[in-house]
């Protein structure tokens, strides 16, 4: 295997914009290099560390176990050199700077978190762009890896150590209906969701990579089930009863052309509950049955820690769903 002191980094450059682009041609064009001086590179590479990194099929190039387990740590230790390189060469200035972030989140995540967010970037950093791509993605945790998303939304559970997580933000869950509901203004009572149909939402199937509610993808683990459905289930069983119909949906923003006009009940986030009160007239119903509070949390690479920009733009992540958090309060 090739020793340290006889690396040449620019293999490693080449390597990590082929697992990038999955494309000696596309990896070329990014380095601006003949794709000759790519694949003479991957075949340096190859032999020195005595291992298959790439295999060409019809897709592209498709990475290795081997290729995709040292994957992570290289871009992490190139992206550690460019930092350490540009320290002290300019400085992050967020009223003045052009650039886009790109934020993995759900359709309730942009409903509620994004407005706070884009009103306090609009007056700090009106040269910020956003692209919110969606946190349901089977590639998440790949795509992250690959420095093409900068921060994940959502609710995940031991996320691998290449991974850095922070609590944005707790919340419970409701039951939303019309305002013409027949339940008017009662109490919501379990014996309801006998006598009406309920909406749930539900990001993923329960096919591979699904367990106990959650994706499985990388070694990151992201909740699917978008509601506590053990609590309503155990709750149910324990007073012998049954949910009369049930509508599995895959996004949130459905929900309010389901309820309207019918006698849906629907389980959803206490915040998006609210803005869909406030803004179409829904009422919101407590649980009539405990079930846990559930945590936001925002990921990122820890190849990012260092760089001031990233950690900006957490920071106004965690302010927007402060001002959030208190409204719920």
């Amino acid at each position: 295997m090739i020793g340290f002191d006889k690396l040449d980094l620019n293999l490693i450059r080449v390597f990590d914009a082929v697992m990038e682009e999955r494309s000696v041609l596309r990896a070329s064009q990014r380095l601006h290099l003949s794709q000759s001086a790519v694949s003479h590179a991957l075949s340096r590479l190859r032999e020195g560390l005595g291992q298959e990194i790439f295999v060409r099929t019809g897709k592209g190039m498709t990475p290795t176990s081997y290729a995709l387990e040292i994957s992570g740590p290289l871009r992490a230790a190139l992206h550690s050199m460019s930092q350490t390189l540009s320290l002290g060469a300019s400085s992050f200035k967020p009223e003045t700077v052009s650039r886009s972030f790109v934020i993995a989140a759900n359709d309730y995540v942009s409903a509620t978190l994004l407005p706070q967010l884009n009103r306090r970037l609009s007056t700090a950093a009106p040269g910020i762009d956003l692209s919110i791509t969606p946190a349901t993605r089977l590639d998440l945790a790949e795509q992250i890896d690959l420095g093409r998303i900068d921060v994940a939304i959502g609710s995940f559970r031991n996320a691998p150590e290449r991974f850095r997580t922070k609590p944005v933000m707790f919340q419970d869950e409701v039951f939303i209906c019309s305002g013409a509901h027949p339940i008017g203004n009662n109490a919501l009572r379990l014996e309801d969701l006998v006598r009406y149909p309920l909406a749930v939402v539900s990001l993923g199937g329960e096919g591979e990579g699904m367990f106990s509610g959650y994706i499985l993808e990388r070694g990151l683990a992201r909740q699917a089930q978008m509601y506590d459905r053990n609590a309503l289930e155990q709750a149910l069983a324990e007073a012998g009863l049954s949910v009369r119909r049930q509508i599995v949906l895959p996004h949130f923003l459905a929900l309010p052309m389901l309820l309207e006009g019918s006698e849906l009940l629907a389980i959803v986030p206490r915040p998006l509950a609210r803005t869909f009160a406030r803004t179409l007239g829904l009422l919101i119903k407590p649980l009539p049955y405990p079930a846990a509070q559930q945590q936001l949390d925002m990921l990122w690479h820890s190849s990012n820690d260092n760089d001031p920009s990233q950690r900006w733009l957490h920071g106004q992540i965690s302010a927007a769903a402060d001002e959030i958090s208190r409204l719920q309060d």
